[in-house]
């Protein structure tokens, strides 16, 4: 049945509609949330501002999909992650006039060159309100500047929008009367514009452009209704990571209008979203509460039974379960409703059925944890990560010994790029550009790209010694030779695969402790040439210590070509103050000791020596900060003055239960003092009501914010934490937001993806990922992507694409370990007798 909602509109915002009643639902107009609406269709204005990932400005939704992104004012045609952008203003809602604007302003003083990703802006200073305003079933784009721009910025500043590649490829446009398909890769020609930079020459130009005409869910056309083109351009041909980009100039000598753009995005008649049924891709044990959640359209009322079929092993289906949904109400933009199948314990594999969605299948079976779910994390993932190593598969190489020189102290008094700052002091008996001895062994690619961060080597390390001596995983099938400096995937060489990654990132930790007399801060190439490669690792330097005596500055630094004789391409170490994070460290290396002891004692007694001396020298004016410290070296000495350090704070860490709770719970055995546990039980219990408050905010079953970024390393994370709540106080936390938030990570999540978060595990997942190897829109089995992202306020999205790392991007760490330990913690729990 087709709801409408009639609404009498002004005059002004439907002007060529006659003076009568509209659709309020057919035409755009602006809604609570203030950006633009109509059924099938959605434009934002800065209500996200990420524009180096593809969030940002003018962004439109159609029929369900995102299409459009970071219409803005930008300073080149193609621009890419370090590029300057505007500094955005307030969004402002003008309901009498119909229109939302928000005040942009270059240069943006916070990001020119500083913060985490330093950029350098050009002598060009500019403000001007960026408008989007309701045309009936299209809209405007306008921008009125303050002041006429620069002559000699005429011909560089333009009106940018990005088109989302991936649902473009194969397809057609027209530019006027000039036409083409939009290519796989970006092809030729180009030419050397004025500042003696590359440009693609664009793919078409002209007045209006009109995208996918063959496919009326796709059409969206643009029209310039001033007297400059439209350029057409892919941009892509510059930055790997571009978007297609349709581009107009602002002209000489205007403020007023002087950019409008007239887009229409086709929707499709009564359009609602079609129903997505999330469930988990890996399946359910018998003993599991089996929620799947149904995610349909508000305005959808044709609200059908649900049905869960049982595959049969000769083929076919058998109904085994049918029923109406329960209705759990509104969340983002859609509405929710749950079916609950826990009933259902017969081992085998499944699907639901709903409307015309169908899952993909998915098992219950008591050994559904046992295999093919974690071990890809641990077999292809980890090793892959590997630096220092040659990293064979079979028939493959993933990379060769990378970073064998490393590395040269990084120049003092540099922000460098991606969070990267050395101080004014290198902290250590070494100067800039010195060659430091050591750490040119062991530690794993950071992520998606090839630096190494202390944070992430010690909690992998960390979170791999929990895994380990708690779950008992002697799992071999990976040969790692730290001699030769090799890797042989899916070949077993007779040793703990577990113990020797915890190992592997150790080494490196201890090695640069050692040569440094201090942790390092991270280790990371010298120029972005390298940093944004795509391929081997080994291609990032020669390989060969770099010998010369020049003196180092981050100024200095230019492109360093393969193939120099003697290339200043070494990485550079950077140290830091940081004693927060030198605490952290220290309780990584506590548990680490545990654990080595006995496969390689001298490295197990160095990291219980490092982490002791931490505890005593190191000085901290929070409390908090040594509680995780104290807790690992109790478990690992049995020294009393940890469990006292415990006691005696007892007052901070009841302040603090939801961040430290868990992670006393594993040493309240060894804390004497029965006044102690109270206090924290009694704490506990007060933040399970919490927990139980927040749960019932989303249809998933757990403490889940959406944001930008997507949540899932956040998610595992809670798993984890509520593993520990769980099983340090069985009394009080029960196992299921554990289990939730497995769920969540296997496919139980928001948006019309339901893919696992985890490449190559379960029926599907993320096949396309910011691993080394997006560059062929590929993925590493085993790698677990951040997982679905808020296009905010409302839109739940994850791309197919590999190229969005807030979506999809690995990282080690707890983004890796939690989610191991997550599904060996399922299986443990489930299979308790």
């Amino acid at each position: 049945m087709k709801h409408f909602l009639f609404a009498y509109v002004l005059l002004s915002s439907v002007y060529f509609y006659g003076q009568q009643k509209v659709d309020s639902t057919q035409i755009f107009t602006i809604n609570n949330l203030e950006y633009l609406e109509m059924q099938g269709a959605n434009v934002m204005l800065a209500h996200d501002f990420y524009p180096e990932s593809h969030q940002g400005g003018v962004g439109i939704i159609q029929n369900g999909i995102r299409v459009a992104t970071n219409g803005d004012l930008r300073l080149e045609p193609t621009p890419g992650q370090w590029q300057p952008v505007p500094k955005v203003g307030e969004r402002k809602v003008d309901w009498k006039n119909h229109e939302i604007s928000v005040k942009m302003t270059y240069p943006d003083a916070t990001k020119n060159q500083t913060g985490f990703n330093p950029i350098v802006y050009p002598d060009l200073s500019m403000s001007y309100n960026l408008k989007i305003i309701p045309q009936g079933k299209s809209f405007k784009i306008v921008v009125d500047l303050d002041e006429p721009i620069p002559e000699k910025w005429v011909g560089k500043v333009g009106m940018n929008i990005e088109l989302f590649p991936g649902e473009l490829f194969g397809k057609s446009y027209y530019m006027d009367d000039h036409f083409g398909l939009f290519n796989r890769q970006a092809n030729g020609p180009g030419y050397k514009d004025g500042d003696d930079e590359f440009q693609l020459t664009p793919m078409a130009k002209g007045k209006e452009l009109v995208i996918v005409p063959e496919n009326e869910s796709q059409t969206l056309r643009i029209k310039n209704l001033q007297n400059t083109d439209l350029q057409l351009i892919d941009g892509r041909a510059k930055h790997s990571n571009g978007w297609f980009v349709v581009r107009s100039l602002v002209p000489s000598g205007k403020t007023k209008n002087a950019i409008e753009w007239l887009i229409t995005p086709n929707v499709i008649d009564d359009y609602k979203y079609s129903p997505v049924v999330q469930v988990s891709q890996v399946g359910y044990h018998p003993n599991q509460e089996k929620i799947a959640v149904v995610e349909t359209d508000k305005l959808d009322e044709n609200i059908q039974e649900i049905k869960l079929l049982r595959i049969n092993n000769k083929g076919g289906f058998t109904e085994v379960l049918s029923q109406n949904l329960k209705d759990w109400g509104n969340f983002l933009r859609y509405k929710y409703y749950q079916f609950d199948f826990s009933e259902i314990k017969e081992p085998g594999m499944y699907v639901i059925k709903y409307n015309e969605f169908t899952t993909r299948p998915f098992q219950i079976s008591t050994t559904v944890f046992q295999r093919n779910v974690w071990q890809p994390t641990l077999e292809y993932f980890l090793p892959v990560q590997m630096c220092h190593m040659r990293v064979n598969d079979r028939y493959k190489v993933w990379h060769g010994r990378c970073h064998i020189d490393d590395a040269r102290m990084a120049p003092v008094n540099t922000n460098h790029f991606d969070g990267y700052l050395q101080g004014p002091e290198t902290l250590t008996t070494f100067k800039s550009g010195d060659h430091v001895p050591g750490i040119n062994l062991g530690g794993w690619h950071d992520a998606g790209d090839y630096d190494l961060r202390v944070e992430s080597q010690a909690s992998t390390i960390q979170g791999l010694a929990h895994i380990y001596e708690i779950f008992k995983v002697d799992y071999d099938n990976t040969s790692i030779d730290q001699e030769t400096k090799t890797v042989e995937m899916l070949q077993p060489d007779g040793k703990a695969d577990v113990l020797q990654q915890i190992e592997h990132g150790a080494l490196s930790i201890i090695g640069g402790y050692e040569s440094l007399g201090r942790f390092y801060r991270g280790i990371i190439v010298p120029h972005k040439r390298q940093y944004i490669l795509l391929g081997d690792a080994v291609n990032h330097s020669d390989n060969v210590v770099y010998s010369g005596n020049d003196k180092l500055s981050a100024s200095g630094v230019s492109a360093i070509e393969k193939g120099l004789d003697n290339a200043p391409d070494d990485r550079w170490v950077f140290t830091e103050n940081n004693p927060k994070r030198e605490i952290n460290t220290a309780a990584a290396l506590a548990a680490t000791a545990r654990v080595l002891k006995g496969f390689n004692e001298g490295l197990a007694s160095k990291c219980l020596t490092i982490a002791e001396n931490i505890w005593a020298n190191t000085s901290t004016n929070n409390k908090l900060d040594k509680i995780e410290l104290a807790v690992e070296l109790l478990r690992t000495t049995g020294n009393a003055k940890y469990a006292e350090y415990l006691s005696d704070n007892v007052k901070v860490i009841t302040e603090n239960i939801e961040k430290v709770g868990w992670v006393v719970g594993p040493a309240l055995p060894l804390v004497k003092s029965k006044k102690f546990r109270t206090k924290i039980e009694g704490a506990v219990k007060e933040y399970l009501e919490k927990v139980q408050h927040l749960e019932n905010e989303t249809p998933y079953g757990l403490v889940y914010k959406p944001d930008i970024w997507g949540a899932g390393w956040g998610i595992q994370n809670f798993g984890v934490r509520q593993y520990y709540f769980h099983t340090s106080y069985p009394d009080i936390f029960p196992k299921k937001y554990m289990l939730n938030a497995m769920n969540f990570i296997l496919g139980v999540h928001p948006g019309i993806n339901t893919s696992s978060f985890a490449s190559g595990v379960g029926s599907r997942s993320l096949t396309q990922a910011y691993g080394i190897n997006r560059g062929e829109h590929s993925y590493i089995p085993g790698g677990i992507g951040s997982g679905t992202a808020l296009i905010r306020p409302d839109f739940p999205e994850l791309l197919e694409w590999p190229f969005l790392w807030q979506q999809t991007e690995y990282v080690l760490g707890g983004g890796t370990t939690d989610y191991i330990f997550l599904i060996l913690a399922a299986d443990q729990l489930l299979n308790k007798n």
